[in-house]
Order: C-alpha cells, then structure tokens, then sequence
C-alpha cells in the first residue's frame, strides 16, 4: 500500500465503500433480524438477512438516484432495497413497528462504536504497518461518520424513513394515518428539502442532521482519544 496518495480517488473509494455498503446492509438486516423476534419472518423467508449486499440493492436508489446526484448536485443520496415487514404479523403491531423501525439506525450507532475500537486497535497493534495502518485508520474514521450519518438522516421523521414511521407509532390512529399518507412522496420531499439547502441556504433540514452527526462524532473520537490515554498512547 506504500506510495499511496491519500488524496487520490482511488484511495478514497477503497477507503469509503466497505464501510458504507456495511453500513447500509447491517441497517437492513437489523430492521428484518428484530422483525423475525418479534414475530414476522417475512425478511428471512425472502432471503434478506444476509451481509450479501447484491440481496439490498435497489436499482434507482442504490445506483441511478446516487450516480445522477454525483454529477448534478453538490451532494449524493442513496438508498437500499427496504426489507420487507408485515407489521400485522408483529407480536404487537404498534409498538413493535416503533422497534422494528428503530432497529436500523440502532445498528449504525453500534457500528459506529465498532468501527472506533478498530480505530483504537489499529493505533495500538499496527503503528508498524505504514500505510496499512493509514488505510485502517481512514477507513475507521469514515466508517463512524458514516453510520452516525445513517442513523441520523434515517431518524428524520418523514415517511418512509424510520423516523417518520417510529413517529407515526407514537402518534394518535388518525394522525398515524396521515403521516402515512406522505410515505409515496416521502423520498422527493426530503430530495427537495436538501436541494433547497444546498442551493438556497435556507437552512430548512440540513442543520438538523450534520450538527448532530458532528456532535456525536466529537463523543465518539473522544472515547477513542480515552481509550488510547488509557492504554498509554499519547
């Protein structure tokens, strides 16, 4: 790996893509893992509870919609294939839609820690590695951003993402019933929201999910600073 350029796009791709296809596939497979627990199978009799990433592609989301981005906008967003649940078939349909459709950005959080201790364990068992060791490190330092990226955009409460259907377990049946509505358009409205920011300034939801991914990050980062001063790594 010596002679890299760690600005080059092809250090940027190898460092950026295992952990956002792990990001994305673990948060699918979290929302079909807890749906099985709590009483629908329907992701795993569709195969879907695989680390296989080809199982949650999504040809307009995880490939069109990204690529068109790339080259109009100052921004790419993406998504994959959603795994499939039949919440009447849930243990408890309400409260268990609200876990099932938690269980996602749940994942990115503890992956986020994961990808820290391996930030911290690359610090101390591979300092002899060169450019190994650059490449653990970058790769660790995307992958919790990531993943508190996911986690956070994911939580925005508009239908379908998890936050709108979290929110529209909580809400009252007909106020659930047309949060739900939105779910058709759900994905052009959050498109416009950020383009708006993008272009306008306005400021409308961007806010709301890089300050917290940047204020998670400092906590994570510093847990891996605590962790180094523990072990006697400056």
């Amino acid at each position: 790996m010596d002679g890299f350029d760690r600005a080059s796009d092809l250090w940027i791709w190898f460092v950026r893509l295992p952990p956002l296809i792990l990001a994305i596939t673990v948060h699918e497979v979290a929302h079909g893992w807890v749906a099985k627990k709590l009483g629908d199978p329907t992701a795993a009799n569709a195969g879907r509870l695989t680390l296989n990433p080809i199982k949650h592609v999504d040809p307009i989301g995880t490939i069109i919609v990204p690529i068109v981005l790339y080259l109009l906008t100052p921004f790419v967003l993406g998504w994959a294939k959603p795994v499939p649940v039949d919440f009447r078939r849930l243990n408890n349909p309400t409260r268990d839609m609200i876990l099932v459709a938690a269980a996602g950005p749940a994942s990115n959080i503890m992956m986020a820690l994961l990808w820290t201790l391996l930030m911290v364990a690359g610090l101390l068992y591979l300092p002899i590695w060169g450019s190994a060791n650059l490449l653990i490190d970058d790769m660790a330092k995307f992958g919790v951003v990531v993943n508190l990226f996911l986690a956070v955009f994911n939580m925005v409460p508009i239908p379908p993402l998890d936050g709108g259907r979290v929110l529209a377990g909580l809400l009252p049946r007909q106020m659930s019933a047309v949060l739900a509505s939105i779910e058709p358009f759900g994905i052009l409205i959050i498109l416009g929201l950020l383009a708006l920011d993008f272009f306008t300034k306005l400021e409308i939801l961007l806010p709301f999910i890089l300050i917290p991914v940047s204020e998670l990050r400092e906590i994570y980062l510093s847990l891996a600073e605590y962790l180094l001063m523990l072990a006697g790594v400056s």
